[in-house]
């Protein structure tokens, strides 16, 4: 399904905790717009009927069904962006934006 590195678990564990919302799964969502580009979302929820749970690297996660065919395949990253500055990254096969080929190379 999906996977969640290292530093991407600490970071939402640390947020749960700063938030005292330890008992809660964390919910990764997708959705397609127009254009075909993902924007995706991360919060923390309780598991509903039409959920997938899943555990990865200690993290209790949940997919709605709807989703889960758009996620498959995909990493969650906690990456430096600039210095001092981190952000999550989603990096997903299914997205047209990371499936983008390099160039030939043709003259």
């Amino acid at each position: 399904m999906i996977k969640i590195t290292p530093e991407a678990a600490n970071q939402v564990r640390r947020s749960a905790e700063h938030n005292k919302i330890e008992n809660m799964y964390l919910r990764v969502a997708v959705r397609r717009e127009d254009d075909g580009s993902f924007v995706y979302g991360m919060g923390f929820d309780e598991q509903g009927e039409d959920d997938t749970h899943f555990v990865s690297e200690g993290i209790d996660v949940l997919v709605s069904n709807a989703n889960k065919n758009l996620l498959e395949g995909a990493t969650i990253d906690f990456v430096e962006i600039n210095p001092g500055e981190h952000q999550f990254i989603f990096i997903n096969p299914n997205d047209p934006a990371h499936n983008v080929s390099p160039p030939t190379g043709d003259k």
